[in-house]
């Protein structure tokens, strides 16, 4: 009973996770050169001046006290121009961070191959990640620091990023989400005023409702609601590099799941994943999320609805005002807002007929981009996705900037 209930546990833990959580599982328990990356190294520092390109720090406090890290990257010319062009956020997905988008070489990264073609990069980073542990009264060790799902990371972190970019340059931006990234997204696109600050944005896996999903480990897991177990047992964070996590791993690894199934599993079949570079991966990801936050995904898929956080009748009463969570209304994205929607046919966790759904509430028609053979991980480390998708990126911003070098 005890080993059941860790090996389901650690199934959860991996559900939306890292999209190498079968790999790590057999690297931290002594497969593999895994070296953790010092805490006190900058991301600038670790991935993108030593490849050869100009970076810099930038911090932004959230309307609730978070400090985020948030990197400017520009490309590998030899100076700095004064007239930068259009600026661009990456926002990365569930259990990622910014480095997700530098983890491949200069010519497959999305980070890297934006910044080549002269745009302005952006790197977010979320409140709980390794890059984003401040906040200006609470450590990262208090249950109340990882009091949270994405509806916060939506309407403080994605929202104060875009608002400090927007200071800086003085000029719309555009935005790349990738999964949970996706979420946040759309969910801050239906607030006033946004319109003002992103001229455009690409949504790659785009999720606004789980519905759909065909993950047989996420739907079993769903279904048995230890998303609610593992906040009963005082679990706030979800840190798989953690003793815990690690142990955890371990454990189910040892006997009771395939591990080299369970990628699949999770994500879809993934057609142009590079296993050979997990190694390299594992040295960066995964990073910590807060386990409310996976609870409000669970119940995004139990019931449907993209909405706030639901934390039951009364106290919905309380702070919505009402009995049931309010939804976050896609049809008050403005029509002004261009979008790209890229999909996968192997996509488990953001499924089509979801994808559909989304479109039909939207007042505007978005741009689509469906690759057919395309799982989950293939959007953000697949090797051929600079030409079935970053190629299409850049032109469609392009195709919708403002920017006279454009």
């Amino acid at each position: 009973m005890e080993n059941s209930l860790v090996a389901v546990l650690t199934l959860v833990l991996c559900l939306f996770a890292s999209q190498i959580c079968a790999q790590f599982a057999v690297t931290l328990t002594g497969n593999s050169n895994h070296r953790p990356r010092p805490p006190d190294v900058t991301l600038c520092a670790q991935l993108i001046q030593s490849a050869g390109y100009h970076c810099s720090e930038h911090k932004v406090q959230t309307k609730d006290g978070y400090l985020l890290a948030l990197q400017r990257v520009s490309s590998r010319t030899g100076y700095i121009k004064e007239q930068r062009g259009p600026p661009v956020l990456l926002q990365h997905g569930l259990f990622l961070a910014g480095d997700v988008w530098f983890l491949d070489s200069p010519e497959q990264s999305l980070g890297f191959i934006l910044a080549d073609h002269d745009f302005d990069v952006w790197v977010g980073n979320v409140r709980g990640t390794r890059w984003s542990r401040g906040h200006i009264s609470l450590s990262d060790k208090d249950k109340d620091f990882w009091d949270w799902s994405w509806q916060e990371l939506a309407m403080y972190d994605l929202t104060d990023m875009i608002s400090y970019i927007n200071s800086i340059t003085n000029t719309k931006i555009f935005v790349v989400g990738h999964s949970q990234g996706t979420i946040m997204s759309l969910a801050a696109f239906t607030q006033p005023n946004i319109e003002e600050m992103v001229e455009a944005a690409a949504l790659l896996c785009p999720i606004s409702y789980l519905e759909h999903i065909t993950a047989p480990f996420v739907l079993r897991m769903v279904n048995m609601h230890l998303d609610q177990m593992i906040l009963a047992m005082g679990i706030h964070q979800l840190n798989l590099r953690s003793d815990w996590g690690v142990n955890l791993l371990d454990s189910v690894c040892d006997g009771h799941v395939d591990c080299n199934d369970l990628l699949t599993s999770i994500t879809g079949e993934n057609c142009c994943f590079n296993n050979s570079r997990v190694d390299f991966y594992l040295e960066y990801e995964p990073h910590p999320s807060s386990s409310r936050n996976l609870r409000h995904l669970f119940q995004m898929i139990r019931k449907g609805t993209f909405s706030k956080y639901d934390y039951g009748f009364f106290k919905n009463l309380k702070l919505y005002g009402q009995s049931k969570p309010p939804v976050f209304d896609l049809g008050r994205i403005p029509d002004s807002l261009s979008l790209l929607m890229a999909y996968g046919g192997n996509d488990d966790l953001a499924d089509v007929m979801d994808v559909q759904h989304t479109l039909k509430e939207l007042r505007s028609k978005p741009e689509l981009l469906y690759l057919e053979n395309y799982g989950h991980i293939d959007f953000i480390l697949g090797v051929d996705a600079k030409k079935d998708l970053y190629d299409h990126i850049i032109k469609f911003f392009r195709s919708r900037g403002k920017s006279s070098s454009f």
